[in-house]
Order: C-alpha cells, then sequence, then structure tokens
C-alpha cells in the first residue's frame, strides 16, 4: 500500500486511476493499525492499486474526504466513491467488491 503525502496526490488519484482503495488511518489508532494488514491483503489479493494516508498529516484531505472518524475504507472507481466503510470494517464486504 503506497503512502499519499498531500491531497494534491489523492486528487492526481482520482483523476488518474480506473479504480482504487484509499486507506485512512491515525498514528495513534490501534484499530487502524491492525486492520491495515488485513485491508492491504485484500487489496493485494484483488490486484488492485491502494493507497494509504495518515488523517493528521492531511487535514485538507479530512475536510475534503467527509473523514469523520478512523479507519476508513474508501473505493474509488473511474473518479467516484462509489463505496466507504468507517471505523469497524467489514472484511468480506470490501473483499466482495468488484471493479
Amino acid at each position: 500500500m503506497k503512502r499519499l503525502g498531500n491531497y494534491e496526490e489523492i486528487l492526481n488519484k482520482i483523476k488518474e486511476e480506473k479504480y482504487f482503495l484509499l486507506y485512512v488511518s491515525m498514528n495513534n489508532c490501534s484499530i487502524c493499525h491492525a486492520d491495515m494488514p488485513k485491508v492491504e491483503k485484500i487489496a493485494n489479493e484483488k490486484n488492485f492499486p491502494s493507497y494509504h494516508i495518515e488523517a493528521p498529516e492531511i487535514p485538507e484531505a479530512v475536510g475534503q474526504l467527509s473523514l469523520f472518524s478512523v479507519p476508513v475504507v474508501i473505493l474509488f472507481y473511474e473518479g467516484r466513491e462509489i463505496h466507504r466503510q468507517a471505523k469497524i470494517i467489514d472484511f468480506k464486504e470490501v473483499n466482495y467488491s468488484r471493479f
């Protein structure tokens, strides 16, 4: 899972990538750290691009993407958000998502 460092990079991915997964976490969130490898495994198995951001490092993304809690998994397809899960991630549902 590649880490993105600013909101412009996120916007570029939305414009350039046909589909991708964005994982949002915080450094002091133990659930975020436990869930990240599970999400990354699903992304790798499905062979789709995945990116990670730390919410406090990109406050503009927090506001623009309406990120109210962590962890968050957002799936984008052709420039649009098509799926979002926050706080409690249902890995079966994320795994079922098809592009």
